[in-house]
């Protein structure tokens, strides 16, 4: 995958573009980010906010070694499929979206 398909896969699964990065935001705290993907030339980092404010790298891999999973299209190589709490969290931001869009509010909502 590379960064474009990254971006893609992320819009599509509930995440949102918040400072120049897709993101995961907190359910109670729709706009502020606590899981970016930091996209860089040639590798792809999974960032994670920490309590201070502090961001620290959780996992990273080149473009090439990141290919999506055959049945749920997840990129594999990056490690969202390992981090606790990811999953829940993909959804909880995934679900914000569609029932914004059902009621009419914003994505943030």
């Amino acid at each position: 995958m590379d960064k474009e398909e990254l971006t893609r896969w992320a819009l599509a699964h509930g995440w949102q573009m918040l400072a120049g990065h897709p993101s995961l935001t907190k359910p109670r705290a729709p706009k502020e980010a606590i899981v970016r993907l930091v996209l860089k030339a040639t590798v792809a980092h999974v960032e994670v906010k920490k309590p201070a404010g502090k961001w620290e790298k959780m996992a990273g891999a080149a473009y090439a070694d990141i290919q999506p999973h055959p049945e749920t299209g997840l990129p594999i190589g990056l490690g969202l499929d390992t981090i606790t709490g990811f999953a829940m969290l993909m959804q909880d931001n995934r679900d914000r979206q569609v029932f914004a869009k059902m009621t009419g509010g914003p994505p943030s909502a």
